[in-house]
């Protein structure tokens, strides 16, 4: 005879378990959540009970059977990080395509198509191992690693685990080894000699090798990996899965359906509906705080000297961070030892350029930003240090219909490719993570906009199909040939990349020639020089275009200038395909021996009329004498335009960029050269203006893509950069400063001084985690605020929570104080400000913001009146508390 209750107990114990994942160790956000999350169901288990109670008394198989059936349901939607998601295919799988077994993975993101992919992280445990002494079998070696201290992960980098000596204790087995677990920071690497030392130090009889330790740490790193998501309607989906099994239980499992069946049916229905909407009201908060608009933080300027007046730089140069500014700028290889702030005073062409990082004079960074005027039109670019949906999710107002260009080289979801990001997701983890992207990106993109995404073969066709369904049209391939072979499987040898290229209209499909406007000033400069188009001229300006363009295809062939000083290129007057009208077979004559030119095989693609309107315009281009096929002069002008090539060759190395500039820890990145050829066609309109959007930046590639075309033709392209790695500070940030300071570095120094004035901003964004770390919740589980009208699973039960108002307090006196930096010290309330209201900055001081359109708006509490914290107040809502009123 069955247990009575024990399919109860076990539901109710599943169900909590599953609900709130499974149990790790360490401080984060993620665990005040999993607290947040136990709390609010053991609040609401008595109202469940109750409700079962009811449609099914204690101790009847009826009831069994409810627990039972719900049980099985249920637990096919959970995994451990307590994501609510296809974790099993259902039990009724006729009702799916059997090809997919269960846990298998999935060519497209059925299975995960409405969820947020947050981040793939480790569950970590704090736990005993014990491994066998090789010399002495009675004598275990005994080690306790102790997670209790660790800092979780913010997003999805990946980042090493770092062990260090704790204690060692005695046991009646022999001592233990206990090893405190932390996540590396900044490359650091556990050093096993070290732990070793003071082992052996601490407990004399511990007999133990280096590689016994290592073994030790490599199976405390075996622990449970976790997909973390969350659904974008938790509701909707479980009711439609419930009714999709129930209909599936009916008619399989049932003949006859007398009244006391049915009542049993229904109260399996009705308690199954009232558990998902139990699980929705959480999932729901969860997918409020992710989308949540975060906070601005930690915001600074870099600035290049020469757009600061010299009575700052003299006051600059009193500050106590000018000696820290000077130590950077000697640690970038920019200035020697000797170098002091005072030397900048001097009229020194090569300090022009030196870029200043305001982070070394906050007490002066808004009198700093007051003498560039305007800071929306002075601005060449934005690095947000973020995980990238968050960015994106927070930025889109601000940027919504204004990016020229988005340009990603997303992890390929391989083994190897040396991204700092797990990169091991199963194919349906990995569309949904850039399928959640690519959605919110689009917002950003401009009519004539244009979206280019790297891949490589292992995800090229499942992206690709991605991309149909939810980017505008236009979907078109580029492939790179790298000119470097890697060995692969097959007897293949791979060299060529992708670049998934589309465009939100035909007109963007016709791509801007970046090179046109440097050329065609070159080309003025060379005449005007010269008195004419002389000889002189023309090699000088051969020479010239050889060294300094880059073209594409086609655009490859060499420019001239004719005596009228038009820039022109040669290109082909023959017929694509035979001709059968004799018309187009009469020759044109030579202008110089009168005698009849040589016909191209098919003959002319042009009518004789417009061939001699071409010749009486200077457009046809004549041999020596009569054997030479005429050709026809191409004129290149501002508003000239290509098609960018289907194959683009670029065999040079991205590492061998960043060598130049003496950042040595990013192996694997892209070349300056490919992206320049790139974003060259893609980039700007005709004047030379757009912004290019990179929300996977990596090392900053685009942005020194982006400064370089700048350089070369004086055109105003911006850059918004986005990146959560650490690298963010190491080698993406120095990189930009490099690259403003100086064109040419060697081993990290600048062979010259031919650098761009300049000026960017920097700042990182509340993150996930952080939100997690710092919501308010009730912890009292008896003071949960139901409405006793309304089904308690139903209500918003979270209305009366703090979330993340507590920085706000309301006096009795009907005052209002706001702390916003209690939640944040570095909190920047105009830039925040600016992001909420879709506004970018033209101009701030200590108590107001002046956006582009000329509105302002207050952002010291200080200065405010209590109606004006009010309607502050209002605009910061949804930061600080999200919800139903």
């Amino acid at each position: 005879m069955n247990d009575i209750g024990g399919k109860e107990r076990r539901f109710l114990d599943a169900l909590e378990s599953l609900f709130t994942g499974a149990q790790v160790d360490g401080q984060s956000g993620f665990i005040n959540l999993m607290r947040i999350k136990r709390r609010y169901f053991q609040s609401l288990r008595p109202q469940l009970l109750q409700a079962i109670d009811s449609r099914a008394r204690p101790q009847t198989a009826a009831r069994e059977e409810l627990f039972d059936k719900l049980y099985t349901f249920f637990g096919r939607y959970f995994c451990e990080s307590g994501s609510i998601y296809f974790r099993h295919l259902p039990a009724f799988a006729p009702t799916y395509q059997q090809v997919y077994a269960d846990g298998q993975d999935v060519a497209l993101a059925w299975k995960t198509q409405d969820l947020y992919y947050v981040k793939s992280d480790t569950l970590i445990r704090s736990m005993p191992i014990t491994l066998e002494h090789p010399a002495r079998p009675d004598k275990n070696l005994r080690f306790y690693f102790d997670a209790s201290q660790l800092q979780h992960k913010q997003n999805n980098e990946k980042r090493e685990l770092l062990f260090q000596f704790q204690q060692t204790k005695p046991s009646s087995d022999g001592p233990v080894l206990h090893l405190e677990v932390h996540y590396s920071q900044k490359g650091r690497k556990t050093n096993m000699e070290t732990i070793l030392k003071q082992a052996r130090k601490a407990q004399p009889s511990i007999r133990l090798s280096e590689e016994q330790l290592q073994k030790a740490c490599r199976i405390f790193r075996r622990q449970t990996e976790a997909d973390f998501f969350i659904h974008k309607d938790a509701r909707a989906f479980l009711k439609e899965q419930f009714d999709l099994w129930m209909y599936q239980y009916l008619f399989r499992q049932e003949t006859i359906f007398q009244e006391k069946r049915i009542q049993q049916l229904q109260a399996i229905q009705q308690t199954a509906y009232d558990i998902i909407d139990l699980i929705a009201q959480f999932e729901d908060e969860l997918r409020r705080i992710w989308e949540k608009p975060k906070f601005v933080r930690n915001v600074n300027y870099v600035v290049t000297l020469d757009k600061l007046p010299g009575t700052l730089l003299r006051k600059l140069a009193k500050q106590q961070g000018a000696a820290n500014q000077v130590q950077e700028w000697k640690e970038l290889g920019m200035v020697e030892e000797t170098f002091h702030f005072e030397d900048v005073l001097k009229p020194t062409p090569q300090h022009q350029h030196l870029p200043l990082d305001t982070k070394h004079f906050q007490s002066m960074q808004l009198e700093i930003l007051a003498t560039l005027g305007n800071l929306d039109e002075v601005l060449d670019g934005e690095l947000v240090h973020s995980e990238n949906w968050q960015a994106l999710n927070t930025l889109s107002k601000r940027y919504k219909g204004k990016v020229k260009c988005i340009h990603i080289d997303p992890p390929y979801n391989t083994k190897t490719s040396g991204f700092l990001y797990r990169n091991e997701y199963k194919h349906s983890s990995w569309l949904t993570m850039m399928e959640n992207r690519i959605h919110v990106a689009g917002i950003f993109l401009s009519e004539t906009g244009n979206f280019l995404c790297h891949i490589d073969e292992n995800e090229y066709e499942r992206l690709y199909l991605l991309l149909d369904s939810v980017q505008v049209s236009n979907l078109s391939t580029i492939v790179w040939d790298k000119r470097n072979p890697m060995t692969g499987g097959g007897g293949i040898a791979t060299q060529h990349e992708y670049v998934i290229f589309s465009s939100k209209s035909d007109d963007a499909m016709y791509l801007r020639n970046d090179s046109i406007k440097s050329i065609l000033i070159k080309a003025n400069e060379l005449v005007n020089k010269h008195g004419g188009v002389t000889d002189t001229c023309k090699k000088e300006f051969s020479t010239w275009v050889s060294k300094n363009t880059q073209l594409t295809g086609g655009e490859r062939a060499n420019r001239y200038i004719d005596k009228e000083g038009r820039v022109y290129r040669d290109v082909s007057l023959r017929a694509p395909e035979p001709r059968s009208n004799p018309k187009f077979f009469e020759p044109l004559i030579h202008p110089v021996t009168g005698k009849p030119c040589v016909v191209p095989p098919n003959g002319f693609s042009r009518t004789p009329e417009t061939l001699k309107a071409m010749v009486e315009q200077g457009e046809i281009l004549f041999g020596t004498d009569e054997t030479t096929q005429p050709r026809q002069k191409r004129f290149l002008n501002e508003e000239s335009s290509r098609q960018l090539s289907s194959v683009v060759q670029d065999a040079k190395r991205g590492k061998a960029d960043l060598d130049k500039l003496g950042l040595k820890n990013f192996p694997y990145c892209h070349s300056v050269s490919l992206y320049r050829e790139l974003l060259g066609a893609t980039a700007s309109d005709s004047a030379g203006r757009g912004v290019t959007l990179d929300y996977f930046a990596g090392s900053g590639t685009t942005a020194h893509a982006v400064i370089n075309l700048n350089r070369e033709d004086s055109g105003k392209r911006k850059y918004v950069l986005v990146e959560m790695g650490d690298y963010f500070h190491t080698v993406l940030l120095p990189r930009i400063k490099k690259v403003v300071y100086s064109k040419d570095w060697k081993d990290g120094k600048p062979e010259s001084r031919e650098g761009v004035s300049h000026c960017f901003k920097y700042y990182a964004l509340e993150q996930y985690e952080e939100t997690l770390r710092n919501v308010h919740y009730r912890q009292d589980s008896e003071q949960l605020e139901i409405d006793s009208a309304k089904s308690p699973f139903e209500q918003y039960v979270f209305f009366g929570d703090d979330k993340l108002a507590h920085a706000c307090q309301f006096a009795k006196d009907d005052t209002i104080e706001i702390n916003l930096q209690g939640l944040y010290p570095d909190v920047d309330v105009a830039e925040t400000l600016s992001n909420l209201l879709g506004k970018a900055i033209r101009r701030l001081d200590e108590n107001q913001v002046t956006f582009a359109d000329g509105t302002t708006e207050k952002i010291n509490p200080k200065t405010m009146t209590e109606q004006e914290k009010l309607h502050f107040l209002s605009i910061l809502k949804p930061t600080l508390w999200w919800g139903e009123l």
